[in-house]
């Protein structure tokens, strides 16, 4: 290879790393083009349970306990819920366990939202100031725009993520306003009628997260021709 054509291609060290790089974190990312989907499907089933119990508590009025505890409440079960969810109101009970559980999870989702966030952000900080000493190598210059997209789609990606972390972190701090046993919802069918609107609002945070989800998703998932082309380059470099 002539001299000059050399000065323009990265050393063997280098390149062994951005080969390395191409490998595993676009490995990496083809999984997290896809766990956001899931998450934000288990976001929008909670999200139609929630608006199920909201629309019928909007309508209904409170019925009379039934003497049997272990029977469902005829006025505030959702028709289909039951079967779709698990969410079972019974007379002798007070949250029923379901609804404890999508509290759970979307509070799960939170968190693992949260910590993907901060990690991925320091993550593409630290890659930012890598791909700044690739400039300084031609034989990479037409492929710059593609390393830096990747690295910006990722970044976008860490703040969607805190993002829906702190709209589902909302979103049970307005669950929390609702008191979920059959004698507390009764009693506010029978008076102000606040908690379907409590519900529905949770339901749209969880709605707009789910949305933020998918946005990750398409966003990390856009990165993989880009490192398709990079990975290619380099093997390219390093066997010429």
């Amino acid at each position: 290879m002539p001299e000059d054509q050399t000065k323009s291609v990265p050393p063997e060290p280098l390149l062994q790393m951005i080969a390395n790089l191409a490998r595993f974190h676009r490995e990496h990312e083809q999984f997290y083009a896809q766990a956001p989907l899931r998450q934000a499907s288990e976001l929008q089933a909670c999200s139609r349970a929630l608006k199920s119990l909201a629309g019928r508590w909007s309508v209904i009025d409170a019925g009379e306990p039934a003497e049997n505890p272990f029977a469902g409440a005829e006025d505030l079960n959702a028709p289909g819920l039951v079967a779709e969810s698990g969410i079972l109101f019974m007379e002798g009970e007070a949250e029923p366990v379901e609804l404890q559980r999508l509290k759970r999870d979307v509070g799960e989702i939170a968190e693992d939202s949260e910590q993907t966030g901060i990690w991925l952000a320091h993550a593409m900080e630290q890659a930012w100031e890598a791909a700044g000493f690739l400039v300084a190598y031609p034989a990479l210059a037409d492929l710059l725009g593609e390393r830096h997209r990747i690295i910006a789609n990722d970044w976008q990606s860490a703040g969607l993520l805190a993002l829906v972390a702190h709209l589902l972190r909302r979103s049970l701090d307005v669950l929390d306003r609702v008191t979920f046993s059959p004698a507390a919802l009764r009693a506010d069918l029978g008076s102000e009628r606040k908690t379907p609107a409590y519900l529905f609002s949770a339901s749209e945070l969880l709605d707009r997260a789910a949305d933020l989800l998918a946005e990750s998703a398409t966003l990390v998932r856009d990165n993989e021709r880009r490192w398709r082309v990079f990975g290619a380059r380099v093997r390219r470099l390093r066997s010429g």
